[in-house]
């Protein structure tokens, strides 16, 4: 089993946890024929899917058969990939963790500056700059541009009342 086919595994849990999730989700008197799981049972459906394809591209690209000495740097991509991925991992694991402690912007803002960081950014004054802008920029788009309401922190909250 390689990587593509246990990605697709974790996939298919994913939107199996998602779709079961979004079950509870209520309808509301202003529901359309799709009703407020729609676009959650959709999302889940073609998660679910994306996972399908990668479980079969990987057993059929299993069945081709690799030339000569191109297993061994193959190989050592992949067990370098490993670490790099679980390191994104954490980060994504840290940032919903934190977010609704410490707030929607700061979360993003540290979570850039994390990630720029982690993948070698130089260490001056733009990675700051260019990780608070993207929160801000994020916020705009999603806070006053869509209306989606995102966390402003419990842990600041305490501390400016």
């Amino acid at each position: 089993m390689n990587k593509d086919s246990l990605s697709g595994l974790a996939l298919l849990v994913v939107a199996g946890a998602y779709y079961w999730a979004s079950r509870s989700i209520a309808d509301s008197t202003l529901s359309d024929e799709v009703g407020a799981t729609g676009l959650p049972h959709m999302l889940a459906i073609a998660l679910a899917g994306l996972g399908l394809i990668l479980i079969v591209q990987s057993l059929l690209a299993g069945r081709t058969a690799k030339p000569a000495g191109a297993g061994e740097e193959s190989e050592k991509k992949e067990t370098a990939a490993l670490p790099r991925a679980v390191g994104f991992l954490l980060f994504g694991a840290a940032y919903v963790l934190l977010t609704p402690y410490i707030g929607y912007l700061m979360g993003v803002a540290l979570l850039i500056g994390a990630v720029a960081l982690y993948e070698g950014a130089p260490r001056r004054w733009t990675l700051p700059a260019a990780a608070i802008g993207g929160a801000v920029l994020y916020w705009a788009i999603f806070v006053k541009l869509l209306g989606v309401n995102q966390p402003a922190g419990s842990l600041l909250q305490g501390l400016f009342s």
